[in-house]
């Protein structure tokens, strides 16, 4: 197992603890231990990412039983570019909204943990977890480099988040992301091999589910499910990477664990705005509007959901 002594990674003392204890009530540990569940189940957890309480209440009313935020989504959503440019506070506000709009749990994507060492990520996941929220997303890259973060010290990292969750009495649950696929330069078996020794790591020092993307390949993901000792994630976003994953009862039949779209479906939707804005202003027609909006009444019962 991995070992790390976090007391000199993070400090918290009495006070901090005892107010940090007022911010996990039991319906947040309740729902952390559900969404745990869902990974462990035989049924794998699929998740449309959400990037506001609109988008959220509508994937929890179509009978999503979590929701997850895309990180990438809700700074789009506030007119910030992807990889931390949008501030802690303004994230933290945006997953506010959300967690008290559903009544599902929240697992929320705080891409490199919104922090330049241990101790600042640490500060930064104190907040968030005080919004109610039972679960993050945290990656190995900064700014999707090439370079990843070092192994040892993403691990310490995960290790620390691991201590402050068991202090506050919940079980928060970690997903760790590696992206030795997506912005590494080495062949496909090294990328491969890489993921799968950082992927056991994370898992030994307190990561609940494994994150490797983009892969779609059935024999890669087949690979992942069977080195790597922990539940995986894998994505399914057409604008990232050649190609898809297979199909939502595919990949439960190879073992995966939890399916995320990722910034696919805001992405969609910016897309679809554009066409509507470039058709009215080229031709004057109204025909990607239309047909976005038919059936009339399916548009309107959408409406219904986001807005209950």
């Amino acid at each position: 197992m991995f070992e790390i002594n976090v007391k000199n990674i993070w400090q918290c003392d009495l006070s901090t603890i005892k107010y940090c204890m007022t911010m996990v009530p039991g319906i947040q540990k309740e729902k952390a231990d559900l969404l745990l569940k869902f990974h462990q189940d035989k049924e794998m957890l699929v998740l449309l990412n959400t990037w506001d309480i609109g988008s959220s209440k509508l994937v929890e009313a179509c009978g999503y039983k979590a929701i997850a935020t895309t990180s990438m989504g809700i700074a789009a959503a506030l007119g910030y570019p992807d990889c931390q440019v949008i501030q802690l506070s303004e994230m933290i506000d945006a997953i506010k909204g959300i967690v008290h709009a559903v009544q599902v749990p929240v697992t929320v994507d705080i891409e490199a943990g919104f922090g330049n060492n241990t101790s600042e990520i640490i500060d930064s996941i104190k907040k968030i977890i005080a919004t109610g929220i039972v679960g993050i997303n945290i990656e190995d890259s900064i700014d999707l480099s090439q370079a990843l973060i070092d192994e040892m010290e993403f691990c310490e990292r995960i290790a620390a988040i691991r201590s402050l969750s068991d202090s506050l009495g919940f079980h928060l649950v970690i997903n760790a992301r590696t992206d030795a696929f997506y912005t590494s330069s080495g062949s496909t078996q090294e990328k491969l091999s890489e993921s799968i020794r950082r992927g056991n790591k994370y898992r030994e020092a307190g990561a609940d589910c494994i994150f490797v993307q983009p892969v779609w390949e059935k024999e890669t993901i087949s690979t992942l499910v069977k080195e790597i000792y922990a539940p995986i994630n894998v994505l399914a976003n057409p604008a990232i990477g050649a190609g898809l994953p297979p199909s939502v009862q595919e990949l439960q039949d190879l073992g995966v664990a939890r399916l995320s779209l990722g910034s696919s479906v805001l992405k969609a939707t910016l897309a679809l705005i554009k066409k509507v804005a470039d058709e009215l202003a080229t031709t004057g027609t109204y025909n990607y509007l239309l047909d976005a909006l038919t059936p009339l009444p399916d548009t309107a019962l959408a409406y219904k959901m986001a807005t209950r």
